[in-house]
């Protein structure tokens, strides 16, 4: 028997959200991870950024990887899958291999791989698409057989090794190795993917639209329901330092001229809308307001801190 769905972790309208938590650990330092970092302009703000997202002492930014279900409408919605277990990542070792309780944290928020409707990738970088399949007797098979696996035809096409057009980076190449093989391809020749291009209504209030840089095909979930709205932004904001200065772009961006106008797009649309944002990999409360002010826009966190108890040790966080 299904059980019951946990309460969830907060509402938009009448839509219920659901946080699934994988990984959880100190990531890397800031002038690691963001192209253009200023260590004295970051001495700025940093004091403005909880605990939750930046450790001063190990100087190291503190990151997650979490899905998030999405109950409107009659539809089950999964958005981003994370890295999966027993994958091999030589682009990023902290994300492979993994032995994670993702489906134990699944099924205690009430949910069964079955009860997946809709599984959305909001682009296919390795730690995007991971849980869109699991291994079984030794091939990679759909974890949501049930489920339409929504994305971008533009990312599919770019990270595919047989895609014609553009190629990835050097960087990207590196990053995504062996990614599309067991994460990607499989949901396409089990004829599960449902290739989305621009704007895509799945239901009422329900929309996806394309947000490049990042990766080229990227895409944003936006939540309309009785007034409230949530945007869903994937890869477009990494860390709350990127609020604060939206031109430090992560090295990983594909485009690093169209992730800057991207990112500044989505921080105007949710100031002024008053939008909830929920990054990919945010800590503390896994999502975000933003705030006009006079030079840009700052962030507005709900108050929460991470509970590790949700991971469990095999789950614990890498250095």
């Amino acid at each position: 028997m299904r059980p019951t769905p946990e309460s969830p972790d907060f509402m938009v309208g009448k839509f219920a959200i659901h946080n699934i938590e994988e990984w959880q650990g100190e990531f890397a330092r800031p002038q690691d991870l963001f192209a253009g970092f200023d260590a004295k302009d970051f001495a700025t703000f940093s004091a403005r950024i909880p605990l939750d997202y930046y450790h001063p002492q190990s100087d190291r930014i503190y990151a997650f990887l979490q899905s998030w279900v999405i109950c409107a409408n009659g539809l089950t919605i999964l958005y981003d899958t994370g890295a999966g277990n027993d994958k091999p990542r030589p682009g990023i070792p902290v994300f492979g291999d993994l032995h994670t309780p993702f489906l134990g944290n699944l099924a205690r928020a009430g949910f069964a791989p079955e009860d997946i409707d809709i599984v959305i990738c909001s682009h296919l970088h390795i730690d995007h698409v991971g849980w869109n399949t699991r291994l079984e007797n030794g091939a990679w098979v759909p974890t949501f057989p049930r489920a339409r696996y929504l994305m971008s035809s533009i990312d599919r096409n770019y990270w595919d090794p047989a895609g014609s057009g553009d190629r990835p980076s050097l960087t990207g190449s590196q990053v995504n190795a062996q990614v599309f093989e067991d994460s990607v391809q499989p949901i396409l020749d089990a004829g599960l993917a449902e290739l989305v291009d621009g704007t895509y209504e799945i239901a009422p209030g329900i929309t996806l639209w394309l947000a490049p840089g990042h990766t080229p095909g990227h895409l944003v979930l936006e939540l309309q329901s009785q007034g409230e709205n949530a945007l869903f932004v994937g890869d477009i904001l990494h860390h709350p330092a990127q609020v604060f200065r939206p031109d430090w772009n992560s090295v990983y961006c594909e485009d690093q001229g169209a992730a800057r106008q991207t990112r500044r797009k989505i921080l105007q649309q949710a100031a002024d809308r008053q939008a909830r944002v929920v990054p990919a990999h945010f800590g503390g409360g896994h999502s975000v307001w933003i705030e006009h002010c006079d030079d840009g826009f700052r962030p507005r966190f709900p108050h929460s801190e991470p509970d590790v108890s949700r991971i469990g040790p095999e789950g614990a966080g890498h250095e």
